[in-house]
């Protein structure tokens, strides 16, 4: 595991009411959120003209080309502003601005929207990662989060009292992001989806004619729209400025890796995966990459032993000769350890998203492997995560719009080329990247359905249904009530009802 000391954890410095910590973040109190159940969304009251407030970084600023680009560096916008909120009152500001001048707006958080929708050409883009706020209630066992944690801020800081959520492995990823897309990792067979998790939520709207405000959201207020933002709230109803989650007690995990050279035992080792991981205790979650000259496996059980641990991955350990790591820790400290610095990741990267609701037979998995030996890069792999029978299949009070519960497990192929902070780097790989992920998805699209929201298929004809499924009508209609003139859109934003 790398060296913890380089993680930065947010440290407690007072505590407010019985069982509570509360963290100091740059977020503020902003404007008192009002609690609102009724129309009056589209309603003509005019608003007062809006100023920009927050930290403004325009064209001519010094850090406008840092603070303009995303994760995935395939990807250049150039907006004309970029607000960074540092209380909810410059969220609500920069929205009323943004409608009041007729400027296309886009909301980001941890810069990781995989393809490039949270920026924008000539617009505002509306930033909450410095909204970092954390209150803790240990007593309740919930946690109110500035909008602006990544997850790694988040497991680490939960971490620090034995508290933890659902969160996706990557720790850069922006925590309201993974979440509103529904968000899964190591600990969805434990404690369900990152969204069953949300128990609540403040966030900004569009109001009257040219404004905004801020609403809060919990199954009692605005209930309807808490279902929505549990699986489809990624820019399409409002900016979240915070968020609460109903936390679980988790002392320490079980941390096993495991590697086989080359590809030769990737029919035995997928095969013996899917059909035992999903299905084994909802403790352990697992993870499976494919990479073009090894395989993977990471597995996570949560209060558990070295010794259950081996065992429960028995049937995969026997096979072949893998070589095999097993840690004891915090999840904390462990999720840290995990974690591969931005600057050493590629700067360029591709996936294509699915479900899989059938294990892979023999010919779908000699395809992973036929594609794997003719991969662009060496950061190309295929990615899977166990669902099957755990506790994200069962949704929490008041639903959610997360529709794929019933999945045996999720996979994506990807690929990562180019150097970091080059411009064009990796330019002519591009199109050979592009090419090859295209044909990997179309080849497996007989043995998988669906697609997960938080890793956009482009150019997919039926996204609607496949995000969202039998949900998306209701969605629209959601929509239509709280943001009836689609101030929120972007390319595969959903649409207000008509009727």
């Amino acid at each position: 595991m790398r060296d913890l000391s380089r993680r930065e954890i947010l440290k407690a410095t007072a505590a407010v009411g019985a069982g509570s910590v509360v963290l100091p973040g740059i977020m503020g109190a902003g404007a008192p959120a009002v609690a609102a159940d009724g129309p009056g969304w589209s309603s003509g009251e005019k608003y007062p003209p809006a100023t920009l407030t927050g930290r403004i970084v325009r064209p001519q600023s010094p850090d406008y080309a840092e603070a303009s680009l995303g994760w995935d560096e395939l990807f250049v916008r150039y907006p004309l502003v970029i607000v960074f909120a540092q209380e909810t009152q410059d969220v609500v500001n920069a929205l009323t601005w943004a409608r009041q001048n007729d400027v296309a707006l886009r909301v980001r958080s941890g810069r990781h929207s995989l393809e490039g929708w949270s920026n924008v050409d000539n617009g505002i883009v509306i930033d909450v990662s410095e909204l970092k706020s954390v209150h803790v209630d240990t007593a309740a066992r919930t946690a109110k989060v500035g909008a602006g944690l990544n997850q790694l801020e988040a497991v680490t800081t939960l971490g620090e009292y034995d508290l933890a959520v659902t969160t996706g492995t990557e720790g850069s990823v922006g925590l309201s992001g993974a979440t509103l897309g529904g968000g899964f990792g190591f600990l969805t067979r434990y404690l369900g989806m990152a969204c069953d998790n949300l128990i609540g939520a403040e966030i900004v709207v569009a109001a009257g004619a040219d404004g905004a405000k801020a609403i809060e959201v919990d199954p009692w207020h605005n209930a309807d729209l808490l279902w929505a933002l549990r699986g489809a709230g990624n820019g399409n109803f409002g900016i979240v400025t915070s968020l609460t989650y109903k936390a679980a007690p988790l002392r320490s995990v079980a941390y096993l890796q495991a590697t086989w050279d080359g590809l030769d035992d990737l029919q035995g080792v997928f095969d013996t995966w899917q059909r035992t991981a999903p299905f084994t205790d909802p403790r352990l979650g697992t993870q499976l990459e494919v990479h073009p000259a090894q395989i993977l496996l990471f597995g996570v059980l949560a209060e558990g032993s070295e010794a259950e641990a081996r065992k429960l991955l028995a049937p995969l350990l026997s096979i072949g000769n893998p070589q095999v790591t097993v840690q004891i820790g915090g999840w904390g400290d462990t999720y840290a350890g995990f974690q591969i610095p931005t600057e050493d990741e590629p700067a360029n990267w591709k996936f294509f998203s699915q479900f899989t609701s059938e294990p892979f037979p023999t010919k779908a998995i000699s395809l992973i492997r036929a594609f794997m030996e003719d991969a662009p890069s060496e950061d190309s792999n295929f990615f899977t995560q166990a669902f099957g029978k755990g506790a994200q299949r069962s949704e929490p009070f008041g639903g959610t719009a997360f529709p794929h519960r019933d999945a045996l497990f999720y996979s994506e192929p990807g690929v990562g080329w180019g150097t970091r902070g080059e411009p064009d780097s990796g330019e002519a790989t591009t199109p050979i990247a592009q090419a090859w992920i295209a044909e990997f998805s179309q080849a497996l699209r007989p043995y998988v359905n669906g697609a997960y929201v938080n890793v956009p298929n482009i150019g997919m004809a039926e996204w609607e249904r496949a995000y969202w499924r039998d949900n998306f009508q209701r969605l629209r209609k959601i929509k239509a009530k709280y943001d009836p003139h689609n101030v929120f859109q972007y390319e595969q934003s959903i649409p207000p009802a008509t009727d």
